[in-house]
C-alpha cells in the first residue's frame, strides 16, 4: 500500500486523494489540540486561581487571580509560601494567552459576528471582510486586465520581451510596501493606496508568470497555423491564447493567492481597515481567539473560492483531461465505486 502511493509521478486514486487532503488539515488539528489540551506537552504559564497569601504585597511575589505567570516561578513563590507556613497559591496550567485552544477560537467564530464593536465606530467583523474582499478585488482586476494581455505578448514575441520583462523583473524584487508612503501621498488615506499596493504586488510577477506560461505553447500549432496564411497576430489570437487560456486561468488562481499574503499590509497603511484594523484592534485588546478566528476565516475564504474556481474550470475549459478540485474528487470517486450487483431480470433483458 505504502509503496504504490509513494510511486514517482504516479496518480492517486480518487480515495486517497480525498483522505490525503482530510489528512492535510487533521494532522495540524490534531497538533494544535495535542499543545492545548495536555498540560504536559507544553503548558509553560500557570493560571492563578486562588493567589492564597501571596496576594498581599510584602514579603513575597505579588500575584492575583487571573494572572498568568510561568511555572517556575509559580513554584518558587509556593515553596517560600510553605516554608513561612502561608496559604499556597492554587492555579491551572495553561498556554500563553496569544495561543488559545480550538475551542475557543471555534466560539469566537460566532462571538465575533454576533458581539458589537468595543468602541463606537468600528466595524463589525462582517463589514470588514467584505472591505477586505473589495480591495483584493479591485487591485487583482486592475493587476490582471494589464499584467495578462502584457505577459501574452510578451511571451509569443522576443521583442516585446526583451523591451519590457527587464524592467518588470527589476522591479519584481522590491516590496510592494515601501511603495505605500507614495501611494499614501499621491492617493490619500481612502482604499485608493491599499488598492494600489495590492496591484504592484501582484502585476509584476504576474507578467513573467504569463510570460512563462505562453511560451509552453506547442511551436507546431503556431507553424501549422503560419503555414495556412495566419498572421502574427491571428497566430496570437487564435492559436496562442486559447493553447494557454487553462494554464493562465491556473496561474491566476495562484496569483490570487499572493494578492491576499499583501492583503494585512495594504490595509494597514494610511487609514486602518478591513479584516486586518479588525485583526489589530483585537491584538490590541488580547482578544487572541478573535485573531486566529479572523486568520482562519481568511484561509477558509481563499480555499472555498479557489475550490470554485477549479470546479468553474470543468465547464470552462472541457476539453482538459484531468479535473482538479475537492467536487471533482468527490465526483470520480462515486463514479469509481463499486455498485450493486445486477439481478437476474437485468442479466436477462441485457442478454436479450
Amino acid at each position: 500500500m505504502s509503496s504504490s502511493l509513494l510511486k514517482i509521478r504516479e496518480p492517486l486514486t480518487p480515495w486517497a486523494r480525498v483522505w490525503l487532503m482530510v489528512c492535510a488539515f487533521a494532522l495540524p488539528f490534531l497538533a494544535w489540540c495535542v499543545v492545548s489540551y495536555l498540560p504536559f506537552v507544553w503548558h509553560p504559564l500557570v493560571l492563578v486561581e486562588n493567589a492564597g497569601d501571596s496576594s498581599v504585597p510584602g514579603t513575597y511575589d505579588y500575584v492575583t487571580e487571573g494572572q498568568r505567570v510561568e511555572l517556575e516561578v509559580f513554584e518558587l513563590r509556593n515553596q517560600e509560601l510553605a516554608r513561612a507556613g502561608k496559604r499556597l497559591a492554587e492555579g491551572e496550567r495553561v498556554n500563553p494567552i496569544y495561543l488559545p485552544a480550538p475551542h475557543q477560537v471555534a466560539r469566537a467564530f460566532y462571538t465575533a459576528f454576533t458581539t458589537a464593536p468595543e468602541r463606537r465606530g468600528d466595524y463589525w467583523l462582517h463589514e470588514s471582510l467584505l472591505h477586505s474582499c473589495r480591495i483584493i478585488f479591485w487591485g487583482f482586476f486592475y493587476a490582471a486586465l494589464i499584467g495578462i494581455p502584457l505577459g501574452v505578448v510578451c511571451g509569443t514575441f522576443p521583442l516585446l520581451s526583451q523591451l519590457t520583462e527587464p524592467f518588470v523583473d527589476f522591479v519584481r524584487y522590491m516590496p510592494a510596501p515601501v511603495f505605500g508612503a507614495l501611494a499614501v501621498a499621491i492617493l490619500g488615506l481612502a482604499d485608493a493606496p491599499k488598492i494600489t499596493i495590492i496591484f504592484i504586488g501582484t502585476f509584476f510577477p504576474m507578467v513573467l508568470v504569463v510570460a512563462n506560461t505562453t511560451r509552453q505553447v506547442d511551436l507546431a500549432l503556431m507553424h501549422a497555423a503560419q503555414t495556412l496564411g495566419a498572421r502574427s497576430w491571428q497566430v496570437l489570437r487564435h492559436v496562442v491564447v486559447p493553447a494557454a487560456m487553462p494554464n493562465l486561468y491556473r496561474d491566476m488562481r495562484i496569483q490570487i493567492g499572493c494578492a491576499w499574503t499583501y492583503l494585512v499590509v495594504a490595509e494597514l497603511i494610511g487609514e486602518k481597515s478591513g479584516i486586518s484594523a479588525f485583526i489589530y484592534q483585537q491584538q490590541r485588546y488580547r482578544n487572541f481567539d478573535n485573531v486566529y478566528a479572523s486568520i482562519v476565516i481568511i484561509g477558509s475564504i481563499g480555499l472555498v473560492s479557489d475550490q470554485l474556481l477549479a470546479f468553474a474550470a470543468r465547464f470552462l475549459f472541457p476539453w482538459e483531461s484531468k479535473s482538479v478540485g475537492l467536487l471533482a474528487q468527490l465526483k470520480r470517486m462515486r463514479r469509481s465505486a463499486p455498485g450493486p450487483l445486477p439481478g437476474a431480470a437485468e442479466v436477462v433483458g441485457a442478454g436479450q
